[in-house]
């Protein structure tokens, strides 16, 4: 009596099952988070909460992280070094003494939402393996829970941001509301960076060590330092391969100089932002089953 034959990887209805994967993939992106929004909320919250247990201040330090940031910036930049942004807008943002510490914040904030994820994301099932090996646990919600914790730490830092914008240049321009939407190709990328790397950190875990020198990296090729004007033309367009130049630059636009963003790029960098979730979450479900073995 013969055996009937295992499914391999030449059975052609593996392809199949592949291909309905990755066709569910955009669906799973934001199924996931409208599905289960309010338990993503409550963990996103408590982590927020674990960060600070302990202390006096607890959730002040939140607040209270930013504004020191800002000093300091405010101090080295603007008074022993008297930098200059080197671009003069309408608003008379770029040339002010204070100037160059609030558009280098403003910078430095999406930087820290992005890198926050990037750190967090390699061992995030290792610090759930409790969850994971739940079987009706929904995994695919913990990126949503990095990215929900650092976005609340980005939305602090804007508030400080609004303020110092407000102190310093004595108004906010009506643009200032159009902010969110610089942002939402940015929550993207970090989801489906979260999710990749994830996975990919649970086999992979040298992944956690290199992402503090990948910082340091996207700090210094990103126009946080530097206005992209100043760049080479080559440079220029090259620079926009970066995850961080398009919303960087944007949000500066909107909160700072008072101009409407380039919906152009805004719109490309929305795309690449859903082809980035969109694969992150297919790998995420694709590697899934192998989680619990592993842990």
């Amino acid at each position: 009596m013969s055996l009937p034959a295992r499914p391999d990887q030449t059975s052609p209805e593996r392809p199949a099952i592949l291909r309905s994967r990755l066709l569910r993939a955009p669906a799973g992106v934001f199924g996931s988070l409208i599905r289960h929004r309010q338990l993503i909320g409550q963990m996103a919250m408590q982590e927020v909460r674990s960060r600070y247990r302990g202390s006096v201040l607890g959730l002040f330090w939140s607040f209270a992280n930013p504004l020191l940031q800002l000093a300091i910036y405010t101090l080295v930049f603007g008074y022993i070094f008297e930098a200059r942004w080197g671009i003069e807008a309408e608003s008379g943002a770029g040339g002010g003494k204070l100037g160059f510490a609030v558009v280098l914040f403003s910078g430095l904030i999406l930087h820290t939402f992005l890198i926050e994820c990037l750190v967090r994301a390699p061992t995030l099932l290792h610090q759930h393996s409790n969850l994971v090996k739940r079987v009706v646990f929904p995994l695919e919600v913990l990126p949503w829970v990095v990215v929900a914790s650092a976005l609340f730490h980005l939305v602090v830092g804007l508030g400080v941001l609004l303020l110092a914008a407000l102190a310093v240049f004595g108004s906010l321009p009506w643009t200032a509301l159009l902010a969110p939407l610089t942002l939402a190709s940015l929550v993207l990328m970090a989801a489906g960076v979260s999710w990749f790397l994830a996975s990919t950190g649970l086999y992979f875990r040298d992944i956690a060590q290199a992402t503090g020198p990948l910082a340091m990296i996207l700090l210094f090729i990103s126009p946080i330092l530097f206005p992209v004007e100043r760049l080479p033309v080559l440079f220029q367009k090259l620079i926009l391969l970066n995850p961080l130049t398009i919303p960087v630059e944007q949000m500066r636009a909107v909160l700072i100089f008072g101009t409407l963003p380039d919906w152009t790029l805004l719109g490309w960098h929305f795309l690449a932002g859903l082809i980035v979730a969109w694969i992150g979450y297919y790998w995420f479900a694709r590697t899934r089953k192998s989680f619990a073995d592993i842990l």
